[in-house]
C-alpha cells in the first residue's frame, strides 16, 4: 500500500511525499527540511529515507529546498535537461546538485527502484514544466500542477490514473473581482503561462473520469490560490461536474490539498 502526504501545495511551497516502505520519493521540494522533517515524523515517516526527488519545474515555490535536501541527504534528483540547465544558475540549487542530477526525457519512461515515471509537457511560464505519470506498487498516479491549459498529454496520462492530483488554482469570479493588478490577473489566466481555474479543471476531470481506462478512486485538488479560491469552491465545482455524469460521492475520494498546510496521510 502506498502512503501519500502533501507537505504543502500552493504558491508558498509545493512538496508531495510517496512511500510504500520499500521506496520513497518526493515530487518537488518547496518546503524546508526542518518543516518537512517535523511533519513527516508526526506520521512516523522519515525525510532521510527518501530515495530520490522528481521535479516539475524551476519556480521557487517548487524548488526552494531542492538544493538543501539533495545535498544534506545526498539524494538524486531527476529532471529534464532544460530544468537541469536552469538549476545551474538558480539561487536555490546553484552549486548544490553536482553529481546528483539525472536527466530524464519528456514522454519517455524511466524506472528507478521499481518506480516507473513519465514526464509529460504542460504549458506554464517556467524554463520547462512537466506533469508526471507514475506507476508503482500496483498504483497509477498522475500529477498535474502549474498548468496553464489542458493539452492532449494531460488528458492522455490522466485517463490512465487511478489517483489524480490536479490543479484547481483559482475561481474565475474571485480573480476578476479581486485586488490583483490587471497584468497579474492576465498572467494567471493566460492559457500559455498561467494556471487552471476551477471550471477548466472540473471540465477536464469530468472528461477524464468519463473516458478513463480504469478506476479513478482518488482526486486531489492542488495549488489552490489563497486570494482567488477557497477549498469549498474548488471541491464543489469538481463535485458538481462529476455529479452531472452520474458519479456518486462515495465512489471517489475528492479532497483539496490546502495551501501552506500539510494534508492528512492518505493510503492509496
Amino acid at each position: 500500500m502506498i502512503k501519500f502526504i502533501s507537505l504543502a501545495s500552493g504558491s508558498s511551497g509545493n512538496c508531495y511525499y510517496f512511500t510504500n516502505e520499500k521506496v520513497t520519493f518526493l515530487i518537488d521540494a518547496g518546503v524546508g527540511p526542518r518543516s518537512a522533517k517535523k511533519i513527516l515524523e508526526e506520521h512516523g515517516l522519515s525525510l532521510q529515507s527518501i530515495d530520490f526527488i522528481l521535479v516539475t519545474h524551476d519556480h521557487i515555490d517548487h524548488i526552494k529546498a531542492l538544493g538543501i535536501i539533495a545535498e544534506k541527504f545526498n539524494k538524486p534528483v531527476y529532471a529534464t535537461q532544460k530544468l537541469i540547465d536552469s538549476f545551474e544558475n538558480h539561487s536555490c540549487t546553484r552549486g548544490r546538485l553536482w553529481g546528483r542530477v539525472k536527466a530524464i526525457d519528456v514522454l519517455q519512461q524511466t524506472e528507478v527502484e521499481g518506480v516507473k515515471f513519465i514526464p509529460f509537457p504542460v504549458p506554464h511560464d517556467a524554463a520547462q514544466t512537466v506533469g508526471y505519470f507514475i506507476e508503482f506498487d500496483g498504483k497509477r498516479i498522475t500529477l498535474v500542477t502549474d498548468c496553464a491549459s489542458v493539452n492532449e498529454y494531460v488528458i492522455k496520462y490522466s485517463k490512465k490514473a487511478d489517483t489524480l492530483i490536479f490543479e484547481t488554482n483559482y475561481d474565475e469570479e474571485m480573480l476578476a473581482e479581486g485586488s490583483y493588478p490587471q497584468d497579474l490577473k492576465e498572467r494567471i489566466s493566460n492559457s500559455e503561462t498561467g494556471h487552471l481555474s476551477n471550471r477548466e479543471a472540473a471540465e477536464s476531470i469530468q472528461e477524464i473520469y468519463a473516458e478513463r481506462e480504469g478506476a479513478l478512486d482518488h482526486i486531489f485538488l492542488c495549488h489552490l490560490s489563497d486570494n482567488n479560491n477557497t477549498p469549498e469552491l474548488a471541491r464543489n465545482c469538481v463535485a458538481t461536474a462529476l455529479a452531472k455524469i452520474g458519479v456518486k460521492k462515495e465512489s471517489v475520494v475528492l479532497d483539496c490539498l490546502i495551501r501552506g498546510h500539510a494534508s492528512k496521510l492518505y493510503s492509496l
